[in-house]
């Protein structure tokens, strides 16, 4: 039987690689945008001649888990989550901390995938879009006060302990020449960082290069997929020395 993956957060700047080469590799593919997008018609126009199912159910558990058992997807991609820069908006404009980006987006959508699944009683896995730098209580960390990474180890320790087959991937900084959105604090860390992991590369230090170096979006989705259909990558933590080396030779 053909896989099916349910891709969320497929108009990101990570998910649209996922959605391209997961359609390269015969996978049948649901890309969810949501139906108030702007750019609706313009997803639908790129992706359906390619073979994939644009998908607009909206953000409303019961919509989201009707949507999941029809769908019947073998593999989820959680990718869902919202700028640094709207969430600092936001904070200035006085949005209480619980109903911020970070929690309606990076969590609550999130969370709702998850719980869906677990309604619909999926016998798929969940890939979540986490970050390096997380440690779930299970594995001898804390939550961070920072609130991207706060979203992130509360996903994943929810995860961790409930039903679901799941693979977190945990990506160093994510960036490339093609990105859309100018970060400038995330392209200076880029720089830097890899200037200085390539330094300590060149001393030996040739593991720690691999594991924090930037890693471009088509790596990232090409490692992702590698492991999200990999059985022996269920209940695992992927990090970025594991994500490399799978894209597509060109």
């Amino acid at each position: 039987m053909p896989t099916t993956a349910l891709v969320a957060g497929a108009t990101g700047y990570t998910g649209r690689e996922v959605v391209r080469l997961l359609r390269a590799r015969k996978v049948h593919v649901v890309a969810h945008v949501r139906p108030d997008s702007s750019r609706l018609d313009q997803w639908r126009r790129k992706w359906e001649p390619l073979g994939v199912t644009v998908d607009t159910t909206p953000w409303e558990a019961d919509a989201i888990t009707s949507m999941i058992e029809e769908r019947a997807p073998d593999v989820v991609f959680g990718l869902l989550g919202t700028t640094r820069a709207r969430a600092n908006r936001e904070a200035k404009q006085g949005v209480p901390k619980d109903a911020n980006s970070y929690e309606r987006v990076d969590y609550g959508m999130t969370k709702m995938l998850i719980d869906g699944m677990v309604a619909a009683d999926s016998a798929g896995r969940f890939v979540y879009l986490s970050a390096l730098g997380v440690k779930t209580a299970g594995q001898g960390g804390k939550e961070p006060a920072n609130p991207y990474m706060s979203v992130r180890y509360r996903i994943e320790s929810e995860l961790e302990t409930g039903p679901l087959a799941w693979t977190a991937i945990r990506p160093a900084i994510i960036s490339g020449p093609d990105r859309e959105e100018h970060r400038l604090g995330e392209e200076m860390g880029k720089m830097v960082g890899d200037a200085l992991l390539g330094f300590l590369g060149a001393l030996g230090a040739k593991d720690t290069k691999a594991r924090y170096a930037s890693i471009t979006a088509t790596d990232l989705a090409a490692g992702m997929i590698h492991h999200a259909l990999a059985p022996s990558s269920a209940h695992k933590v992927v990090t970025t020395d594991a994500l490399r080396g799978y894209s597509p030779k060109a």
